[in-house]
């Protein structure tokens, strides 16, 4: 095994904004609260140990939001790693409000978000947001509101960079009349490929693509292609899991992936981040095809 300060550097890098360099193997924050994305974890300690360890494994590019915990992720990262060492890219969101475990309404209205960017700048211990996301559109809010906003915020020095979640291409575009979109975080794996119009998209404009639940689970077909790519590389005495080789897929998939695994066991963070040691052959791509290549 590599030694595990190159583990995520093993994935090549992607840069956000031409000026963000990091690591194509990200962590998310997500898991590290309570059941229902509610709350604190049930073992504080070991959260925090995952944090720590992201950076011994070259992770530098971590992705949370205010509505997880609510406040709790945040308030984790901020406690295991600041100061913040040079090059850590934190990436936040906000658009989305908890009313219990499991629920999320959303409200992308102006004074929800002002709200939201305040919290995660005094949890995150910053003066400005790396890379601030849109969690979703809201239905009940005027575009030109929300999209305004947040390029208000970035100009007045609060956000480095901006991005968006579970968008369409036409979203995206009308966001880029106010702003640049670095980056786009929808839900996809190799078993939910409904945005594959948004990832050629972000190809072809360098837009990072953040795929989020990236084991295909559901989708029988996918889950059997996985499987078989498993048994043929244990076969060759690796110990490479089902969600190791999803990760190397998306990574295969596109230059401009980023995935970001997210745990709450160190265990299984060293797992996820050794999915960059796996090398999938043209038999494996057989199996698993890339997205409308």
């Amino acid at each position: 095994m590599q030694a595990t300060q190159s583990l995520a550097a093993m994935a090549g890098t992607i840069t956000l904004g031409g000026d963000l360099t990091v690591n194509r193997m990200g962590f998310g924050a997500m898991r590290i609260t309570g059941e229902g994305i509610w709350g604190p974890p049930r073992d504080r300690a070991e959260c925090i140990r995952v944090l720590k360890r992201c950076l011994d494994l070259g992770i530098n590019f971590i992705d949370t939001a205010d509505s997880y915990g609510p406040n709790i992720s945040e308030e984790l990262i901020a406690e295991a790693l600041y100061p913040y060492p040079d090059g850590l890219v934190i990436a936040t969101k906000g658009g989305l409000l908890r009313t219990g475990p499991n629920q999320w309404p959303v409200d992308a209205s102006p004074k929800h978000l002002d709200e939201a960017l305040k919290g995660s700048l005094k949890r995150l211990k910053l003066d400005r947001i790396d890379l601030y996301q849109l969690h979703r559109f809201d239905p009940k809010v005027p575009t030109d509101e929300t999209l305004g906003f947040l390029k208000e915020k970035q100009q007045q020095g609060y956000i480095r960079h901006l991005g968006l979640s579970e968008v369409n291409v036409e979203q995206i575009q009308t966001a880029q009349q106010y702003f640049d979109v670095v980056s786009v975080q929808n839900m996809y794996n190799i078993g939910h490929q409904k945005w594959n119009d948004v990832l050629a998209y972000c190809e072809q404009n360098n837009i990072a693509f953040i795929p989020w639940y990236p084991l295909a689970s559901g989708n029988l077909k996918a889950e059997q292609a996985v499987k078989a790519v498993v048994d043929r590389h244990r076969k060759g005495n690796s110990n490479a899991t089902e969600y190791q080789i999803a990760l190397a897929w998306l990574l295969a998939a596109s230059r401009v992936m980023l995935p970001i695994p997210g745990t709450s066991s160190v265990k299984h963070l060293e797992e996820n981040t050794a999915a960059t040691e796996i090398t999938l052959t043209p038999e494996d791509m057989a199996d698993m095809p890339l997205p409308y290549k």
